[in-house]
C-alpha cells in the first residue's frame, strides 16, 4: 500500500510540474508580436521585457507624421502604447493629451464647471483646463449654468478618445 501512495504521489507531482510547464506565460521583447500574443490591454504586462518606447515604436510615430525625426529623442519619446485587438496603438502627449485617461462620457458637470460659469455666465466655452481633457463633449455656460453641448470626440473600444490613439503597422 505504501509503495502505491508513492507511486501516485510521485505522478501527481510530475503532473502538477508537467502543467506548470505547459502555462508558462511567453515573454516578447517586440511590442508588435507581444500585442498579437495577448490581444487587448490597457498596458503593457510582465509578459513584454522590451524598452518602454520600443524605436520601433517611435519610427511609427515618425511614419505617421505625428513627430519628426529631427525632433529631440525625448520629445519622439513622449507617448504611451497597448495593444488592442492584437495591435499596436500609440499616443503621443504633445500638447497635454489625455493618452492615459479613458475617455469621460459624462453629461454631468462638474463643480469646476458650476464655478467657471458663475464667474462667466455666458462663455460660448468652458475650457479644457476646467472641463478635463478627456471629455468627449464641447461644454458651454447658458445662464451662469454649464451645458453640455455636441460629442466631440470618440470613444474606442476600450474607453480612449480615438483621435488621439494611433494604430500602428508591424514592420
Amino acid at each position: 500500500m505504501r509503495h502505491l501512495f508513492s507511486s501516485i504521489l510521485g505522478l501527481s507531482l510530475l503532473v502538477v510540474l508537467f502543467l506548470g510547464a505547459c502555462t508558462e506565460q511567453s515573454q516578447y521583447d517586440d511590442p508588435f508580436a507581444y500585442c498579437e500574443a495577448v490581444g487587448t490591454l490597457d498596458v503593457p504586462d510582465a509578459r513584454y521585457t522590451g524598452a518602454e518606447m520600443p524605436d520601433a515604436i517611435v519610427q511609427g510615430l515618425i511614419d505617421l507624421e505625428v513627430v519628426t525625426a529631427d525632433a529631440p529623442e525625448e520629445f519622439q519619446k513622449s507617448a504611451t502604447w497597448r495593444c488592442m485587438d492584437g495591435k499596436v496603438w500609440v499616443c503621443h502627449f504633445g500638447a497635454n493629451l489625455p493618452c492615459q485617461e479613458k475617455a469621460d462620457t459624462s453629461k454631468e458637470p462638474t463643480t469646476e464647471m458650476k464655478d467657471f460659469c458663475e464667474a462667466d455666465p455666458t462663455a460660448d466655452v468652458i475650457p479644457a483646463a476646467t472641463t478635463g481633457r478627456a471629455t468627449v463633449y464641447d461644454w458651454k455656460c447658458v445662464e451662469g449654468k454649464p451645458e453640455v453641448g455636441e460629442q466631440i470626440f470618440q470613444v474606442d473600444a476600450q474607453g480612449y478618445l480615438v483621435d488621439f490613439w494611433y494604430e500602428l503597422a508591424s514592420e
